[in-house]
């Protein structure tokens, strides 16, 4: 089974992508880590207004397999969250570089 690796984002060893935005990041979590974890069930995102030091655990997700921390790839303030995670984290599993997407910061 092959992940798919977009070329336009960056990529943490930590398995989580961004994709910068003049002054905003949006953060989530490559396909890779996605169909290692499996259905994902749950998802805890950060609190808007948080500030993140890169390298910081922030979010946490939960599957039929396991939960995993997701670790903020860069620095800066949390501006938004994606709520539809709430209720569909699933979203993750079908699109995690489009509708799957975690949060957004300000640098």
């Amino acid at each position: 089974m092959s992940s798919l690796v977009p070329d336009h984002l960056k990529y943490a060893k930590t398995h989580e992508w961004v994709k910068v935005e003049g002054d905003t990041a949006t953060i989530g979590i490559t396909d890779h880590a996605q169909a290692e974890l499996t259905e994902l069930v749950f998802v805890e995102l950060p609190a808007i207004s948080r500030n993140l030091k890169a390298g910081e655990a922030c979010a946490v997700v939960e599957s039929v397999k396991t939960a995993s921390d997701i670790y903020s790839p860069v620095t800066g303030e949390v501006i938004e969250v994606n709520e539809a995670l709430v209720d569909n984290p699933g979203s993750v599993n079908t699109d995690a570089y489009s509708d799957g997407w975690f949060f957004k910061m300000r640098l």
